[in-house]
């Protein structure tokens, strides 16, 4: 969820006024060390899915952004270190200009107030996705899988998220108490998309790549945010992020021809050799599901756990991508009355 936009009506989660707590007041202690600057000049920036807090700083020489992460809840040194080795890809990610690592507080470059997401448009699109795809082939065949920089996408990963859905969306949101039959059900297509996820050539993975953490930039756009989160994970991952977005939808057949594409420049530089075009559409459908299941069950938990419901109109799009991948997959069949009786009505 991207941090660079400066609070206003027309955000559709919203973001509200900094409480005046121990750590804001920190925060600014900090920032007159390392930026002297008034208070007045220190503004919100837009809300995140985490815990972490952004602020615009307005000065004399231009605009920067303080990260305020708790360090009990929040470690900024990933965020920092993907930062720089994203920007060695040439990616253009925040520059870090100031750190407190023991405090949490980070003074970042401003990557602007222009969103994708906001952006895009019939007219846009193809110039705006072509730079995002021209970023992500950077990021997936420049990325050194054996630096240890970043952890690996594995099973018990994969399985963790996909029982967000379950515990957060069906059994929390939606309060439904499942039979053992739904139980069974539901563990093997849970079990199905794992195994799909896992037979993919492993890349450097941004891991929530899409409209609300790319910035339209001038040059070398895209900006890119929000990629602390970042794995060694499964090739078509990010690029259904991307082309499947949970905030914005496209035609079916326009999103294939996009991916189909990126796999031939893939392919053009040693990757995806080994998939031809109905596996790679396969392993998309079914990582798009993965991640749908995943994303609907954080969607809940924002609205329950954090107060955030914000997200909650994001869910019937994002649960539509899965119904209509069911319906294409046999194996996934076992998900579609679950889907049908639960999920699609509410």
């Amino acid at each position: 969820m991207a941090f660079m936009l400066t609070c206003s009506e027309s955000l559709p989660h919203g973001c509200a006024e900094p409480a005046v707590d121990r750590r804001y007041e920190l925060m600014l202690h900090w920032l007159h060390r390392v930026r002297p600057v008034a208070p007045r000049e220190v503004a919100p920036a837009s809300g995140d899915a985490s815990f972490r807090r952004y602020f615009r700083v307005r000065g004399a020489d231009g605009t920067a952004i303080v990260m305020d992460a708790p360090p009990d809840k929040v470690d900024c040194r990933p965020f920092v270190a993907l930062a720089e080795a994203f920007r060695g890809l040439g990616l253009q990610t925040p520059r870090v200009l100031a750190a407190d690592l023991e405090q949490g507080f980070l003074l970042l470059s401003d990557l602007g107030d222009r969103q994708y997401l906001a952006a895009l448009s019939e007219a846009s699109v193809e110039g705006l996705y072509g730079d995002a795809l021209a970023g992500l082939l950077r990021l997936q065949t420049g990325g050194d899988l054996a630096t240890g920089l970043l952890p690996p996408y594995d099973a018990p990963l994969l399985r963790r998220e996909l029982e967000l859905f379950r515990e957060w969306y069906l059994i929390r949101h939606l309060g439904l108490q499942l039979q053992e039959e739904e139980q069974d059900r539901l563990d093997a297509a849970f079990a199905m998309l794992v195994a799909s996820a896992l037979e993919q050539p492993r890349v450097w993975t941004h891991r929530d790549y899409h409209s609300r953490n790319l910035m339209v930039i001038e040059p070398h756009n895209p900006g890119v945010l929000d990629f602390q989160d970042a794995v060694i994970g499964p090739l078509t991952y990010d690029l259904v992020s991307l082309l499947r977005d949970c905030y914005i939808a496209w035609p079916r057949e326009r999103v294939e021809a996009w991916a189909l594409g990126h796999r031939e420049r893939l392919r053009e530089q040693g990757l995806a050799d080994t998939a031809d075009a109905a596996t790679f559409l396969r392993w998309f459908d079914l990582m798009g599901a993965q991640r749908h299941l995943k994303a609907a069950g954080i969607f809940a938990r924002l609205h329950i756990r954090d107060r955030k419901p914000g997200y909650l109109g994001d869910i019937p799009r994002t649960l539509n991508y899965v119904w209509e991948v069911s319906r294409r997959y046999g194996e996934l069949a076992g998900l579609r009355p679950l889907l049908q009786e639960w999920a699609l009505p509410r």
